[in-house]
Formats: structure tokens, C-alpha cells, sequence
């Protein structure tokens, strides 16, 4: 019998097809182990949208490490930027402190139009999985401080269309992001948003005036660049510490309200700029810590962290500065529907009269303050005509155009009658030049004039040649023996100058005698 009940369990046993067969377990068991290897090794992978048109700098800063040796693996190369397009990509591994571990890799994804156009191609990005890895990041520029509310006016704007768009589940996986985001490190001291311990337990303390009341549904972080333009600022603008401190005041109280954090940066120049973009996404290192450390004094080095600031501390920077106006014309300002403007630049920035003004906004109380330079000479000429109403009148077009016929005719029959003269005394003066006294002077005294007088150095002295000219002529002249008269003549009835020639002969043959022969003795 127990023969029989031992046959017959195992034949029903494998008999059952539900019940796995031991080899079928054994490959399940290495299949699970497989998985687990797998997921360990899989890296984590996070996202950073980068809005701005200077990405390159933000890149560089973000993969700077000073401790890292020129024979590292990754300084040999780097990865590319995909930026031909609307929509540019790159990527950027995180290494641990001994730069041996991949931490995560970070995804980079670019834009730098701040038209609702593109949020199709936004909306991919943006899924249940990818969402509580996903960063913000604006990017400002310090060359041009005075377009930064309209710059970040217009991407907030994009946002809030993106994420109107997208579905349910991504909306509520958003809202879970944004409450966790929000109780992130609030009630303890570490800043990069790690739990203390000892305030696990502690209930999060409450929300401020001002703070998380126009949530994103992503985290937030705004990079001003080039931070080392302030001292130009200074310089060639005259800035002083009242336009810096309402610059940071401005900022704080915009970005408090979306619970973002702020940094200044400066070009190869190491900065709290890593840490920052890390802990936002999560990403800390296994081997050193690297706690975020507030700074609001030195001007060119700000760091706001996330769930840090408040309307209290912002008050302090200077006194005078209305947090509550800014915030209100701020949630005016975005709430406005974004319209695209021909006249919008690269930036997402409209310059002067073409962008549109809300009265209480905080971007028309920005721009009185942080004026742009190149309406200063429309401003100054806009001052001086106030109050003086100009009329501008206008005539039918083939009136004018007669008008303007006749004005042309004349003008050219009085060129025609002015060179008609002027060709005469051109004639004139050219065929019969003439001296101050009336009388014509030839073709070398007309050169003369032109070239003025002819010098040379002869034996070190310099001599005048129209004057040697001139006083050889007057000596020829003087030398010279006058003209007789044709019935002059001499005693013995010759003329001069047959006399002359023949007292000259009969010397010379006076002196031949003599030459041939002396004279005889007695001979007279």
C-alpha cells in the first residue's frame, strides 16, 4: 500500500502542470539572481532640462573637478552636444569622490526658445518613471541682468503651458514630487536635503508667507552666469550695492515662490555649483559628503538652497524692499497668456517698447529700477519732448513727387549755367595767364609758380638757380659793348670795330716778328 500511495503522488505530482518541475525552478532562481546582478549594475539615470541660449558655459561648470588628473578616462574625451536643432542633447557621468564609481548619468536635454511650440517636444520627457528624476535648470546671463524678469517670465510661462499638457498620471506622479520636494530638508540643518536622524521623528515645520505658492511640479534651480561682469557693472555703468542688493532681493522673492534655489557662477572658477545640481537630483557621493553651505554676502558667489529662504531673511539684505508687492506682481505677471512675439529674441527677452507692460507687475517695478542702457537715449529724448505734442502733416504722393520735379529741374539748370562759367574762366585763365601787373607770363613762368624756386648745393653752398640765372644775364648784359650807330666811325675815318680788329691783327703779328727773330741792333 505505501508502495502504491508513493507511485501515485509521484505520478500526480507530475501529472500536475501548474507545479513547476525542479529544473524549471532552477532556471527561475537563476534568472531572478541574473536580474538582481543586472539591476545593481544598472546605472541610475537623471534628467536635466536646461533652458537658455549659453549652455556651453553651464556645461563646462557642471563637469569641472579639480582633483580630477589630466590622464583620467574622461578628460581624453568628452561627450558631444546634439544641438543642431530645436531640442539639443548630451550626456554627463557622475563619478564618486576617488572618480573610479559612476554615481548616475546625467541626460541633458537643451532648449534655448522659449516658444510654446515646443512643448511637443517637451512632453516625452515627462513621464511617471522620469519625473521624480527630473531637474529644472534656467540659465541667466550677468551681461545683461536688465532682461532676466522677461527672461524668466517667459519660461515659467512655457512650463505651466508643458505641464498643463500632460496626462493624469504624470500629473499626480508630479504633485507626489512636489510635496516630497517641499518637506525636503525642512526642519533640519542639512541643506542637500539628507534626513537628520535626531529630527526624523520631528513634525516639518510649516510653510511661510510667500513660499511654495506657485509650484512647478518639478525642482527648480536659476543659474546667473558671468557672475564677474558685476565689477564691469560697477565700472562702466556705475552700479553700486543698492542695484546688486535689488537684484538678489528681486530674485528671492520670485523664486520663493516656486520653491527653487538660486547660485552665481563664474567662468572656471570652482563653485558649490555641482553639489547643488547633485543633491537637487538626489545624487550623493558613497565616499565624502559635500553639505550645501548658504551665502547671501558675497556678491559674485550666492547660493540659495532649496527650502531655505524666507520673506524674513530677504527683508534683511536692505531695508526699503516691498516683498509683498513683488510677489503679487509676480503671480500677475505669469498668470498672463503667453503670446509669441516676432519681436522676441533668442533669450525669450522682448527689448523696450516692443514687449507689453502690466501695470503692478513685477517685471514693469524690475525694469524701472534695472534700466536697459540702450533706451537710456530714447528715455532722455522722450523727456525732453514731455508734454509737447508734435503734428505731423502729409500730402498726396504725386503732389509731392511734382514738387519734387520742378525742385530737381531747377537745380539741375542752375549746375548747367555754374559749370558753363566755370568752364569759360577755366578757358580763359588757361590759354592767357597773366602776372599782377596785367602782363601774360608763358608756360615756364605758370610752372614756376607751381614749383617755386630751384635749389642746389654746390661746394656746400646752397645756390638759388633762377637767381644765378638771373645775375649771369644781367653780367652778359653789362659786358656787353653797346651798338653803334651805323655812321660812326673812328679818327682815321674806320669803323670801331674794324679799328679793333686791326690793332688786334697787328698784334699778333707784332708778337710773330718777335718770335721768329730778334730785332737788329739799332733798329728802332
Amino acid at each position: 500500500m505505501a508502495n502504491r500511495a508513493s507511485t501515485y503522488t509521484q505520478v500526480s505530482a507530475s501529472s500536475d502542470p501548474e507545479r513547476p518541475s525542479s529544473s524549471d525552478a532552477k532556471n527561475n532562481v537563476w534568472l531572478s539572481l541574473l536580474d538582481e546582478v543586472t539591476s545593481g549594475k544598472r546605472l541610475p539615470e537623471k534628467n536635466i532640462l536646461v533652458l537658455a541660449d549659453s549652455q556651453r558655459e553651464f556645461l563646462e561648470a557642471l563637469s569641472i573637478d579639480d582633483t580630477r588628473k589630466t590622464s583620467d578616462r574622461q578628460s581624453s574625451r568628452q561627450p558631444p552636444i546634439a544641438n543642431n536643432f530645436a531640442l539639443g542633447y548630451t550626456y554627463h557621468d557622475v563619478l564618486d569622490a576617488d572618480h573610479e564609481d559612476i554615481l548616475a548619468r546625467l541626460s541633458i536635454y537643451l532648449l534655448a526658445d522659449p516658444s510654446p511650440s515646443f512643448t511637443p517636444l517637451l512632453q516625452p520627457l515627462l513621464t511617471p518613471e522620469t519625473i521624480p528624476n527630473t531637474l529644472i535648470v534656467i540659465l541667466l546671463d550677468w551681461s545683461q541682468p536688465w532682461f532676466w524678469l522677461r527672461q524668466l517670465r517667459a519660461w515659467v510661462q512655457l512650463l505651466r503651458t508643458l505641464l498643463v499638457s500632460l496626462d493624469v498620471a504624470s500629473k499626480e506622479k508630479m504633485e507626489e514630487v512636489m510635496i516630497s520636494w517641499r518637506d525636503r530638508g525642512r526642519g533640519s540643518n542639512n541643506l542637500d536635503g539628507t534626513s537628520n536622524i535626531a529630527t526624523d521623528s520631528e513634525v516639518s515645520l510649516p510653510l511661510g508667507p510667500g513660499e511654495w505658492e506657485e509650484g512647478l511640479g518639478l525642482p527648480l534651480c536659476v543659474v546667473c552666469q558671468n557672475s564677474d561682469q558685476i565689477e564691469t557693472l560697477e565700472k562702466e555703468r556705475a552700479w553700486k550695492e543698492e542695484e546688486f542688493d535689488f537684484i538678489l532681493q528681486f530674485l528671492r522673492t520670485i523664486l520663493l515662490k516656486h520653491g527653487a534655489s538660486l547660485i552665481y557662477t563664474v567662468p572656471s572658477v570652482p563653485s558649490p555649483l555641482q553639489s547643488l545640481i547633485h543633491s537637487s537630483l538626489g545624487i550623493h557621493s558613497l565616499l565624502k559628503r559635500q553639505p550645501l553651505k548658504h551665502n547671501v554676502i558675497d556678491r559674485d558667489k550666492v547660493v540659495v538652497p532649496p527650502n531655505w529662504d524666507s520673506w524674513g531673511k530677504i527683508r534683511v539684505l536692505r531695508e526699503g524692499f516691498d516683498v509683498e508687492a513683488v510677489n503679487k506682481g509676480w503671480s500677475l505677471d505669469i498668470e498672463e497668456a503667453f503670446e509669441s512675439n516676432p519681436n522676441r529674441n533668442s533669450t525669450g527677452s522682448l527689448r523696450g517698447d516692443e514687449a507689453p507692460k502690466r501695470k503692478g507687475g513685477a517685471v514693469e517695478a524690475y525694469e524701472e529700477q534695472i534700466r536697459d542702457p540702450k533706451l537710456d537715449a530714447l528715455q532722455a529724448t522722450t523727456a525732453q519732448t514731455n508734454g509737447i505734442k508734435l503734428e505731423i502733416s502729409s500730402e498726396e504722393t504725386q503732389k509731392f513727387l511734382r514738387t519734387q520735379a520742378d525742385v530737381l529741374e531747377k537745380i539741375r539748370q542752375g549746375n548747367e549755367s555754374g559749370m558753363d562759367s566755370s568752364r569759360q574762366l577755366t578757358g580763359r585763365n588757361a590759354s592767357s595767364p597773366t602776372t599782377e601787373t596785367g602782363e601774360e607770363i608763358g608756360e615756364e613762368g605758370r610752372v614756376n609758380e607751381h614749383i617755386g624756386p630751384v635749389q642746389f648745393n654746390m661746394g656746400g653752398i646752397q645756390v638759388d638757380a633762377d637767381d644765378m640765372l638771373q645775375r649771369l644775364k644781367d653780367r652778359q648784359t653789362y659786358q656787353s659793348p653797346e651798338p653803334t650807330s651805323p655812321g660812326m666811325t673812328t679818327g682815321d675815318g674806320k669803323n670801331p670795330n674794324d679799328a679793333l680788329a686791326s690793332f688786334f691783327a697787328g698784334l699778333m703779328k707784332r708778337g710773330g716778328n718777335n718770335a721768329t727773330g730778334s730785332p737788329k741792333p739799332g733798329s728802332s
